[in-house]
């Protein structure tokens, strides 16, 4: 440890912990699905605990189950030996976090869970141990080893409890049919949830201030217009539908080419097909095209693709969606 570069031993960790999550992916079988058939049976909610490490991975597994449509919340199990097993009831699951699955203070509370008639499900690194041995359903997140030099401190271990939780959430959300309005339902706050819950017509231009000329109109008039509505751009069209775009890449580009521009009509020299997003969708994904493209401008058409709207990057950021 003392002759280990810092560099080196970074990287042995995240290739430890990585090794651990990937050693997860061979068990995933029957066990899991039975566990997610459980879990979407439930005709009440889904209690989270562990101690330690484990703890603070059953509170943010918790955390993530809440937020992506699985009732849940997260029970101490020391506090649950004192009064808290009042809060779970016989319609509920609860889901265990334990790596050695011999945790005195989870041992302590399953026999109340279980006479009561709640489900089970554990994740331990250990198939044999009481609490896979008391469960449901047991799931396997054992790794070989520890990141921690000395083989001790809780760390691949804790990180596959991590992915082993999030596999589940993600397919209770797939399994629910949760999508991105129900994602912003209980995202309300925030960068996440102004992405989900803002749509291109909530942030695109449109009336007076988007910039369109039609397709026989000189580069002069073409101009002009990019620089009255200031996008960088102008939407060209030609009986009703946009047939092109004129940007100021265009514009340098008939620069070097010595273009007349008094004679030129600006749809001989427009990029044609430009790229278009509807308005229903949402902002974040304009985001994404944007990026995918390498591009700053969008045009907005309707379902028989007239021009109703134009989409500049400015926008996005003013919106705080980026």
């Amino acid at each position: 440890m003392v002759n280990t570069s810092p560099l080196d031993l970074a990287r042995e960790v995240l290739r430890t912990e990585a090794q651990g999550i990937l050693g997860l992916v061979d068990r995933i079988d029957t066990s899991f699905a039975h566990a997610v058939e459980v879990l979407l049976a439930s005709r009440g909610r889904v209690v989270v605990s562990g101690i330690g490490k484990s703890g603070h991975i059953a509170r943010k597994i918790a955390a993530t189950f809440a937020s992506t449509g699985t009732a849940a919340f997260f029970v101490h199990p020391a506090e649950a030996s004192h009064g808290d097993l009042g809060m779970i009831t016989a319609a509920d699951v609860l889901v265990i976090f334990s790596n050695s699955g011999e945790t005195a203070e989870l041992l302590a509370i399953v026999p109340s869970v279980k006479r009561m008639g709640a489900k089970l499900v554990a994740l331990t690194g250990n198939p044999e141990s009481t609490l896979a041995r008391l469960a449901d359903v047991h799931l396997d997140t054992h790794v070989d080893r520890e990141a921690c030099p000395m083989g001790l401190a809780p760390t691949a271990s804790t990180t596959a409890q991590l992915a082993m939780g999030d596999a589940l959430a993600v397919a209770l959300l797939d399994a629910r049919g949760f999508g991105p309005q129900d994602f912003a339902r209980s995202h309300p706050g925030g960068a996440l949830g102004r992405q989900s819950l803002l749509f291109i017509r909530d942030v695109m231009r449109t009336g007076a201030a988007l910039p369109v000329v039609p397709a026989s109109a000189t580069l002069i008039a073409a101009v002009e217009e990019i620089s009255a509505k200031r996008m960088g751009m102008t939407a060209v069209v030609e009986d009703g539908k946009v047939v092109g775009m004129f940007t100021d890449g265009d514009l340098r580009r008939a620069l070097q080419r010595n273009i007349d521009f008094s004679a030129t009509p600006v749809g001989s020299v427009m990029t044609p097909a430009p790229r278009s997003i509807p308005a229903d969708h949402l902002a974040i994904e304009a985001v994404h095209l944007m990026d995918e493209h390498n591009i700053t401008q969008l045009l907005v058409l309707d379902a028989a693709g007239a021009l109703i709207g134009a989409l500049h990057a400015h926008d996005l950021l003013h919106a705080k969606v980026v």
